[in-house]
Order: C-alpha cells, then structure tokens, then sequence
C-alpha cells in the first residue's frame, strides 16, 4: 500500500468542495458564520434568565406546561378569567414551537479527473428544519407553538420542540408574515391570539380587548352625527371571541372569529330600506378608522335593538 494513497477524485473532490464552504476568520481558522473563530473559544459563565447555562434559558426546562398557565387557562374554562388576565400569563411563559426536518434536492454534477477520465457527483441532499406554520378558516396564517412537548408530540408525531418565550415566538410569526398564534391545537383548550395582541406581545407592550377600548370608542362617537338613521352606535364583543373546549364547553376568550360586534341602533327599526342604507354607509366609514384597523382584528356590524 503506497504511503499517501490518493483518494478516487469524485471523493476528494466532494472533500475540498466541503472545506471552501467553511466559515473562517481574517487568519484562515475555521469559525462560526460570524467570522469569529472556535479555538480558544470560552463557553462556560453565567447563564441567562436564571439558567446555569450560557447559551440558553431553557437546560433544565422539563418540558412540561408552565404552572401560570395551567392555572389562568382553567380560570377562563371556569369563568373567573378573561382575555386580558390570559394576555398577562403570556407575556411571561415559556412554549414550544414546532420545526419539522426538509432535505432540499440533490444535484448531478460531471467533474474530470487527473487522468482526463469524465465522473459525475451527486451533491448530498442538504437537510434543514422548517417553522410549522397553519392557515386560519380566513385563509390568514396561523403560527402554531405548544405549552407542553406531550402536546406538540400529540399534535405532530415528527415535529421537534423548540422552546420559546412567548413574546420571542410572537416576533417570529410575524416575520413569517403570520397573523395569528394558535396556542396548544388540538388539545383540550385551543387558544388563538389575534393580530393585535400577537403584535403586543412582540413588541413588549400593553394590550386592551378592542371592545373595551376606550379610545376606539371615542374615534367611533364621531360617526353616528355622519349616519343617516343611526341613533347610537355602541361595542360589544364580537361572536368570535368565545371559543369551546373538546368537550363542548363554551369559554370566554381565545375564539378566533370576529373579535368586535358595532351594535348599531336605528331611529326607525321598522324602515328595512333606510336600515340597510344606514348599515352600508356605517361600514363604509368605518373602513377609513385607522385606530379601528389597528387594534381590532376582525369586526362585525349588527343591528341593535330600538327597545
């Protein structure tokens, strides 16, 4: 046997190809995507968020659903919670989104060797993870995330936890261009975040139910003068914002339909002809409420009651 045997050319050829992809600092030292090299590298220190270790917040997360959680969600199913009581709990919890592996398609490649002899590469399937994402009924985008890996497990045998505050996991499904977050899907409480508490949670800040919004309500006041036959214009949540256990049990809060009812109240019930004009120029200038547009995700007119 020679004593430097030369490696079959497709070989060393897939080798060399392997080692130009590789990241390298200004001194030719293999690094990380950022240039900065691995030798010498320091990774022991104080962790983040109480964790003992540096690189994340999660090595010694069980898996298990958050206690906050697991208290506020039956307190909504009981009816001593709310919305807002909810938005509290998940500004401050941990989950779990689900990723799923891809391979991306291979490629042939003809190289020729020393010795003029044609040999063709299949370059090797590359493989990747991918963000689940869903689609709401309105055909929006709906990112998934899980309290619990038992229940991502349930959910979607391949998929593989990756666990998340919930405010970063907002951030996410809005780079994704996704308008919704649905919590725990198909489990015993299926709970989905609508738009504007999706974008309040990722950006850190406060939110309000847009039907006790009082801000809103100022901006709407202005329309009744502007509404033939309108008497008074009031807010009310929307039919959508209940949702219902798997067993059936209606609960008040985390539906995903529409979030805010206008209950608009005619001077004449009676004038069908007038009412329906009146309900088409209301919606028509409610369309133009930048504030409305906002802070409430989906709305609703109905028709209120004279009496």
């Amino acid at each position: 046997m020679p004593d430097n045997p030369q490696l079959p050319g497709h070989i060393q050829a897939a080798i060399d190809r392997n080692l130009a992809q590789q990241n390298r600092d200004a001194f030719g030292r293999p690094a990380d995507s950022a240039g900065t090299t691995w030798e010498g590298r320091d990774l022991t220190g104080p962790g983040i968020e109480g964790s003992a270790n540096p690189l994340h917040a999660f090595d010694t997360d069980d898996g298990l659903e958050d206690e906050a959680w697991t208290k506020v969600s039956q307190e909504l199913i009981d009816g001593t919670a709310n919305e807002k009581d909810v938005f509290k709990v998940l500004e401050n919890i941990r989950v779990f989104a689900a990723v799923v592996p891809t391979v991306a398609k291979s490629s042939t490649q003809t190289r020729v060797d020393d010795q003029g002899n044609e040999y063709s590469i299949e370059t090797d399937k590359e493989a990747d993870v991918a963000l689940v994402s869903l689609k709401a009924a309105d055909g929006r985008g709906a990112l998934p995330v899980f309290t619990s890996i038992p229940k991502l497990t349930d959910w979607h045998k391949e998929a593989r936890p990756v666990a998340v505050w919930m405010p970063r996991a907002c951030l996410s499904a809005v780079d994704e261009g996704n308008d919704l977050v649905v919590i725990d899907p198909g489990a015993h409480l299926t709970y989905v975040v609508r738009r504007p508490e999706v974008y309040a949670l990722a950006q850190q800040q406060q939110w309000t139910p847009s039907y006790e919004d009082v801000q809103i309500a100022q901006e709407l006041s202005a329309l009744t003068d502007l509404v033939p036959g309108l008497a008074q214009l009031a807010m009310a949540p929307g039919r959508g914002v209940a949702t219902q256990t798997a067993d059936g049990k209606v609960v008040g809060g985390g539906g995903a339909g529409p979030e805010l009812a206008l209950v608009a109240t005619p001077h004449d019930p009676q004038d069908t002809v007038g009412n329906k004009l009146m309900l088409a120029t209301l919606q028509s200038l409610i369309a133009d409420q930048p504030l409305l547009a906002e802070r409430a995700d989906t709305v609703e007119i109905v028709l209120g009651d004279v009496n």
